[in-house]
């Protein structure tokens, strides 16, 4: 546990924007038991929480991205009007509807994409896989994100790339986690460690949940777990409060 004390009047108040429910629930547990860990126990700081359906965005994302980022501007609101200070959306493929122009979020975000890049970094990776939805896959937000930092990328071929984001919206969105997934998913990180990666980033939240640390054939990077600790340090102020509000970064 940390030594540093905080006054519980100093936190700041962490929104979480729902979209995957697996995910966002992930990413709320992890908020807290990092607030307890740096804490002591049962104190965090004031979290809230999102909880609209996925399912309204879904159909939009192949046709209507700025619906999207209307709905999340939308649920913005909702934190801005509780009390929060800033937000984390923990859902990567979302992101790419964030990072459209449109109107300023009320509220900053914390850019899950460049916290994950911000660790490759540090932790001196250079060749980064890529594992998400096949949107998160063939997107922006990754190879923004990394290139930024003059990091490399990989993907896995279109055939993986259906295999995986076939059991992230059929299972593990659903709270489904097989021993055959897991055997899948792991052959692709293989697959991307033969073509010189040296870490891969777990990019949709729900892969944690599925792929641990002792399963995987290189190290990973855990968008979701990394963006709840992330939060948790913006709010005890140890990282400076994000000034991002939607649009290209």
């Amino acid at each position: 546990m940390s030594g540093r004390t905080v006054e519980t009047g100093a936190m700041k108040h962490i929104g979480i924007l729902a979209h995957s429910a697996e995910g966002a629930t992930l990413c709320y547990r992890t908020t807290w038991m990092e607030g307890v860990r740096r804490l002591g126990p049962h104190r965090h700081p004031e979290i809230t929480l999102t909880g609209v359906a996925m399912d309204e965005a879904l159909d939009f994302y192949d046709r209507d991205l700025p619906a999207v980022r209307a709905l999340f501007v939308r649920d913005a609101a909702k934190l801005a009007a509780a009390g929060a200070d800033f937000f984390i959306l923990p859902d990567n493929t979302a992101h790419i509807a964030l990072e459209l122009p449109g109107e300023p979020f009320p509220i900053p975000c914390l850019h899950i994409g460049e916290v994950v890049a911000g660790r490759a970094a540090a932790e001196g990776h250079g060749r980064i896989g890529i594992l998400g939805t096949d949107w998160t896959m063939t997107g922006p937000v990754y190879p923004g994100a990394l290139g930024r930092r003059g990091l490399g990328w990989e993907i896995p071929d279109e055939t993986d790339r259906q295999m995986i984001h076939r059991i992230i919206f059929e299972e593990l969105c659903l709270g489904i986690f097989t021993e055959a997934a897991r055997a899948a998913y792991v052959a692709v990180i293989g697959k991307l460690a033969m073509r010189g990666c040296d870490a891969v980033a777990l990019v949709c939240t729900e892969i944690p949940l599925l792929i641990r640390p002792e399963d995987s054939p290189l190290p990973i990077l855990d968008s979701t777990r990394l963006l709840a600790e992330s939060a948790v340090e913006t709010a005890l102020n140890l990282s400076e409060m994000p000034q991002w509000r939607g649009g290209p970064v």
